[in-house]
């Protein structure tokens, strides 16, 4: 009988054998394949956006988030929307699974016995973030380039290959002051919503048949207001990722922005990179948790 009750357990391809924090690697590195998959072109517009300006001549009409669309799927085909999905790939595939193997061992080890409240959410979520982001930066200097249509690299390896001969180790590391200003905070904020909307809900509605929308829901929410408060870093990141030869410190392209486009500036991208982050958060969170539910953890 015990035999049989091990056997149902465990998985022929001997997954649930696997170390807890390994499982949640897996869950969030799959979770984040198909995410990436489906928001990459809200994440090419968002960058196209906010780097369109700085190659535009005084007093020309502004260009929103339809006009760069329809003028990417002109001028690069409908194919040309998920330019930059390699190393979108290459970095949130491993980046998602780091995030989520990180989140849970904080978890296991400083709340074993209880769930985080809000201000300890914020904790967990942005230590977690800071270590995917700091581990995947350099692969995030290269998706941005890609995104941005400025750069003609044929591989994800042969740029980061290029850049590291040509700009020397330091520009695979450009913006790490404005991504972490951007990821950590993104993530605190979103763990704080996400985790105390979901426990203000009654238990049988988030243990019902439909808690993956109920999880999804509460991702939405999460994800509209993370993303208000850090677009700012956000653009700053991406100014100096693709032209790190013009900015020698992250003031500098605050100092760039403000005195070119105003405040206005530094929410260039909004919204495709709300759409993106929100849709994104909501839906790995949600096939996170369901995977980890499966396979007997406590997300």
């Amino acid at each position: 009988m015990r035999d049989a009750q091990d056997a149902k357990g465990k998985s022929p391809s001997g997954v649930g054998k696997a170390h807890p924090a390994l499982k949640a690697f897996m869950c969030g590195s799959l979770s984040g394949t198909c995410s990436t998959l489906l928001f990459q072109p809200l994440d090419l517009v968002k960058t196209r956006l906010q780097t369109i300006q700085n190659n535009m001549l005084p007093g020309s009409p502004r260009v929103g988030m339809v006009k760069v669309f329809i003028n990417v799927i002109r001028t690069e085909k409908v194919f040309g929307l998920w330019k930059g999905v390699s190393p979108s790939f290459v970095r949130c595939i491993p980046g998602v699974g780091i995030y989520f193997s990180t989140f849970y061992s904080l978890k296991q080890h400083f709340f074993p016995e209880h769930a985080p409240n809000a201000g300890q959410a914020v904790l967990l979520g942005a230590g977690a973030r800071a270590v995917a982001g700091v581990c995947m930066l350099p692969v995030t200097v290269i998706k941005t380039r890609f995104e941005s249509g400025q750069y003609d690299y044929r591989s994800v390896f042969g740029a980061l290959r290029s850049v590291y001969k040509l700009e020397g180790p330091r520009a695979l590391f450009s913006g790490l002051t404005a991504t972490l200003l951007r990821d950590a905070p993104f993530s605190g904020i979103y763990v704080m919503f996400y985790s105390q909307t979901k426990k203000s809900l009654p238990q049988e509605v988030t243990s019902s048949a439909y808690a993956p929308l109920v999880n999804f829901s509460c991702g939405v929410l999460a994800g509209v207001m993370a993303s208000l408060v850090t677009q700012p870093a956000d653009v700053v990141k991406t100014h100096i990722q693709v032209s790190p030869h013009l900015y020698r410190r992250t003031r500098d392209a605050i100092h760039f922005i403000y005195t070119e486009q105003g405040l206005r500036g530094f929410f260039r991208g909004a919204v495709p990179r709300s759409l993106r982050r929100t849709l994104m958060a909501a839906m790995a969170w949600t096939v996170y948790e369901q995977l980890m539910a499966r396979m007997g953890l406590k997300s």
